[in-house]
């Protein structure tokens, strides 16, 4: 007798065709994204796979027609440095292993739980980065039906991978810094309901002021692009309370308000310290130098692609999460003295 055919969640193809009341020729063309189907009949496999839980499984799919295994990534979007850097350690990793790699940006889809469910059945696992515009039911829509990984989030699901870089430790050696230089009123720029690592760093900004017996203002919650942090910096510059240190959530944020302050006449780090974090590329050349926090992000991806491999490929891998070190990076924008000229 055949096999019958499983997805990770025991139903199968038979049951889903059951469910649908259709052929198994026609989950099979539906599986298959076959145009030679029905909208009706399409739709009824779907919502059957569904309510079953039923992936079917693609690694298997692949080995039948010579295919390599394939991995879908899904990122909120692809402006500002981080999340091609990110893209391209996933990729560079994946294309070294032998996989291929779906992307799936989740601005603008209107129902992104099933967008990314249904990407669940071209692909053998799925790397989704963590943010608010990828929401928990996201993540649960392919829970428990491939192998899920979450990059840059915490361990809040059951059976769900996670990488991230450190991000407590780093901002409150950040925080602690700008107080060694004198200064007391800090402001953290950026929103932590965006994402668990901003959320983290704010943490960590928190605790640098709880050790000296402070308490933390609220954040500054605008989102992490260059006109947000212009706006931002426009309103101090209007006459807003300025602080006399800004602790941004990312690079973009930083750069973006030194250069507004500094082109309406604010001197960073005389009148106000900026400091951020990433330390994109453009963080060494501006001036005054942006002090920030450096964190790997290439390696992020690429540490992502690797233990979504081998939970496909059912390697042994540790149920821990795994995080890869940052570092504190020096430079002028905080009040440190710039470096020597050379010669």
């Amino acid at each position: 007798m055949a096999t019958k055919p499983t997805g990770p969640s025991g139903a199968t193809i038979y049951s889903v065709a059951d469910r649908a009341g259709v052929s198994i020729a026609t989950v099979s063309r539906v599986l298959q994204g076959s145009p030679l189907v029905s909208e009706r009949a399409r739709t009824k496999v779907q919502d059957a796979a569904r309510e079953l839980n039923y992936v079917p499984l693609a690694a298997a799919r692949n080995l039948a027609v010579r295919q390599h295994e394939a991995h879908g990534l899904v990122l909120p979007e692809l402006s500002g440095p981080y999340y091609s850097e990110l893209l391209m350690g996933f990729e560079s990793r994946a294309a070294a292993l032998g996989q291929s790699v779906v992307l799936m940006l989740a601005a603008d889809k209107p129902d992104l739980a099933r967008a990314v469910a249904q990407l669940a059945t071209r692909v053998d696992g799925i790397a989704l980065l963590a943010s608010a515009a990828i929401p928990d039911e996201v993540v649960r829509s392919v829970q428990g039906r491939k192998p899920v990984l979450v990059i840059s989030g915490d361990a809040r699901y059951e059976g769900v991978d996670t990488v991230s870089a450190e991000n407590v430790h780093s901002a409150r050696e950040l925080a602690a810094h700008l107080f060694a230089h004198g200064r007391r009123a800090l402001v953290f720029v950026g929103d932590p309901d965006l994402g668990p690592d901003i959320r983290s760093r704010y943490d960590g900004f928190v605790a640098a002021h709880t050790e000296r017996g402070l308490t933390a203002p609220d954040p500054v919650r605008i989102p992490f692009r260059e006109a947000d942090g212009a706006a931002y910096a426009r309103t101090l510059l209007a006459g807003a309370p300025t602080p006399d240190a800004l602790v941004c959530a990312n690079d973009e944020l930083a750069l973006a308000i030194m250069q507004t302050l500094q082109d309406g006449g604010c001197r960073v780090p005389e009148d106000v310290a900026v400091v951020g974090w990433d330390d994109v590329m453009t963080a060494r050349y501006v001036r005054p130098g942006l002090t920030t926090v450096r964190q790997p992000v290439a390696r992020l991806g690429a540490l992502a692609a690797d233990r979504l491999h081998d939970r496909v490929t059912g390697a042994p891998v540790t149920d821990e999460a795994q995080t890869v070190p940052t570092e504190l990076v020096l430079r002028s924008s905080c009040g440190c003295a710039p470096p020597p000229q050379p010669s």
